[in-house]
């Protein structure tokens, strides 16, 4: 295997403490000066009045935040044992259909949202080195003249297996992040990987950074989903592609019956069942259900910046593939 590529997280957490201080890149973000004490205390103020939903309970903004991290610090270690019993193991297609649909080359920079047990990460990593090894082979077949030695080297070189990409897997959760640490151990992953600790609504990183965002069943946590996705887009390179696989809201009547049937009555008994975590399901059913539907979720990402933006029903409307460009 590669030798582990390097992360500067230090450069990371610099950054985040950067704008912590004042120096936010966010539009309309200003540095606090001490005669604007006044001003910020009342925004303050008004931030924490401002109530949101945690499923179908509402809760203030604040509050949100801590009780999604609760939930998913529960569900961390059950997390993919959980995913495939509530989806029989569909989600798992879901998810390589993303990646087909992403179709990332040798070189191509991923960063990928919420995604801290490395799902999409790995698919991502498994698909460029594939794509890197045919291209090895089609250079191979053009260089006839090289020896058999010359031949075993260049297999045998794996340094830069993945031509140059990098995965960037940032969640907000440390427990989800360290399942996720000790899967790519388990898998093999060492190279072309790096993990970082950060929030979606205000990432750590520069402008134009990365080729690809991806969000899978994540960003429906997210406490203020318009702010995400104008993150999203900074962060991307001009060209770069916003890739977003999250449940939508079925329309036919006897599927969304049935949906309902067993997210509401199944779902949660088995989390009981196999995690001893009945609540945390529930809001994640909960949570579902009070996600946009795909066209008003399509029209905030096209609101956010980007173009061209389609979604794909998957299953029936069950789940759905959004995706739009940074152009």
């Amino acid at each position: 295997m590669a030798a582990p590529r390097s992360c500067d997280l230090w450069r990371f957490c610099g950054r985040g403490w950067w704008r912590a201080t004042g120096h936010c890149r966010l539009p309309g973000c200003r540095r606090s000066w001490p005669w604007a004490t006044l001003g910020t205390r009342s925004l303050s103020q008004e931030k924490r009045a401002a109530e949101t939903h945690f499923g179908f309970e509402t809760v203030s903004e604040g509050e949100k935040g801590s009780k999604v991290y609760q939930v998913f610090e529960n569900v961390a270690k059950k997390y993919d044992l959980m995913n495939d019993m509530m989806s029989l193991g569909i989600h798992r297609a879901w998810k390589d259909l993303l990646i087909r649909k992403m179709h990332p080359l040798p070189g191509t920079q991923l960063l990928d949202m919420a995604g801290g047990t490395g799902d999409i990460a790995f698919r991502f990593l498994s698909y460029v080195q594939a794509q890197h090894q045919r291209r090895q082979r089609r250079q191979l077949r053009t260089q006839q003249n090289l020896s058999w030695e010359e031949i075993a080297k260049k297999y045998q070189n794996e340094e830069d297996s993945l031509g140059g990409s990098l995965a960037t897997v940032c969640d907000i959760n440390r427990e989800m992040l360290k399942v996720g640490k000790q899967k790519a151990l388990d898998q093999g992953h060492t190279a072309g990987l790096a993990w970082v600790l950060g929030d979606a609504e205000e990432l750590p990183f520069d402008d134009n950074s990365f080729d690809v965002y991806t969000i899978a069943f994540g960003i429906r946590n997210v406490t203020h989903i318009d702010q995400a996705l104008q993150e999203a887009h900074r962060v991307l390179k001009p060209g770069g592609r916003f890739l977003c696989l999250e449940f939508g809201q079925v329309n036919d009547p006897l599927i969304s019956r049935l949906y309902d049937l067993y997210s509401f009555q199944v779902i949660p008994v088995i989390g009981e069942v196999i995690a001893g975590d009945w609540k945390s399901y529930q809001y994640l059913v909960e949570s579902i259900r009070k996600f946009p539907n795909q066209e008003d979720f399509k029209d905030m990402i096209e609101d956010a910046g980007f173009q061209r933006v389609t979604y794909e029903n998957l299953t029936t409307g069950i789940v759905a593939i959004h995706s739009g460009f940074k152009l």
